[in-house]
């Protein structure tokens, strides 16, 4: 890989810092439920993609267009929508029920989560990733001590958080399968789609009665606009152009910063709060445990792009 130009690390910078605009955002827009809300979050960002995705089916080759339809594309691409659409009913919901700072810690583990599948069906973890395993879990069970002496810290909020963690994996993994072959953003438009469409009659079956696309005219359409823009374009998009110049290595353990500067965002726009003691002190060690098994990982490929 060739050196990286210095305007890649303002884009680097520019795209953790646009992720990490997502949570503290999404909590902010709490009037609307959250399955909803995280379905005119998808719905807009579909259309932010939509111009590049068709640019880019437009330059595919007849063959690689037509795999797009066998029924084994199919399948794994709504495989990928739907596990998109349960990280963020997981997600978002979680957000209602604790702090930012837990919402964002909980819903990052997802390379501890892998580390575990790895060592159960595929290979023994190394030395590093182990490390990086214990510190990790050690980190999450010390930040739980919160939910004791902060009363924003529910212990439903962070597993709804550290299932928004699980289920992104098949997201992950579906687009490592996809991605060989397909353009990205031919890959994200319908499995993003796909994920605001399944989020609608579940929000209405969970009893939510904002409508489908409410977003329209809603008063805070503003607010959705710049989130799909800063976490969506700047963001997610950013990080991909990076992986032009550098390594997925390097964007992978730059986003392991979300919690951190995502926390900081809230606390300094939203009035979000600040973390609890426990948090604090087990926080850190979450995060170093994540960055430690992403790195004994080696080349270890993690999806950035569509969220």
């Amino acid at each position: 890989m060739n050196r990286p130009p210095p305007l890649v690390w303002a884009l680097l910078i520019a795209g953790v810092i646009g992720v990490s605009f997502a949570g503290a955002i999404l909590q902010h827009l709490d009037e609307i439920p959250p399955l909803m809300r995280a379905s005119w979050r998808l719905q807009i960002t579909v259309l932010m993609l939509l111009p590049v995705a068709i640019w880019q089916w437009r330059g595919m080759d007849d063959k690689i267009k037509e795999k797009m339809f066998e029924k084994k594309t199919l399948l794994i691409i709504f495989a990928s929508g739907f596990a998109l659409a349960a990280h963020f009913a997981s997600w978002v919901a979680s957000l209602d029920h604790t702090t930012l700072a837990h919402s964002l810690l909980f819903v990052t583990t997802h390379p501890l989560i892998v580390l575990a599948g790895l060592a159960i069906w595929v290979r023994k973890p190394s030395k590093l990733e182990t490390i990086g395993a214990i510190l990790g879990l050690s980190g999450a069970i010390i930040t739980l001590a919160d939910v004791k002496n902060d009363g924003n810290v529910t212990l439903l909020g962070d597993g709804l958080a550290f299932i928004g963690g699980i289920t992104v994996v098949g997201y992950i993994v579906a687009g490592k399968i996809l991605r060989e072959w397909m353009p990205v953003f031919v890959y994200a438009v319908p499995v993003t789609l796909i994920g605001a469409v399944i989020l609608v009659p579940f929000s209405f079956l969970m009893g939510e009665s904002t409508a489908a696309l409410g977003w329209v005219e809603s008063d805070l359409l503003g607010w959705f606009v710049l989130l799909a823009f800063l976490a969506g374009i700047i963001g997610h998009t950013g990080l991909n152009a990076c992986l032009r110049w550098v390594s997925p290595l390097t964007v992978s353990v730059a986003v392991t910063l979300e919690p951190m500067i995502g926390s900081i965002i809230g606390y300094v726009f939203f009035d979000a709060g600040i973390p609890g003691f426990w948090t604090w002190l087990g926080g850190p060690l979450l995060i170093v445990g994540v960055i430690l098994v992403v790195k004994g990982g080696g080349k270890n490929e993690l999806d950035i792009v569509d969220q």
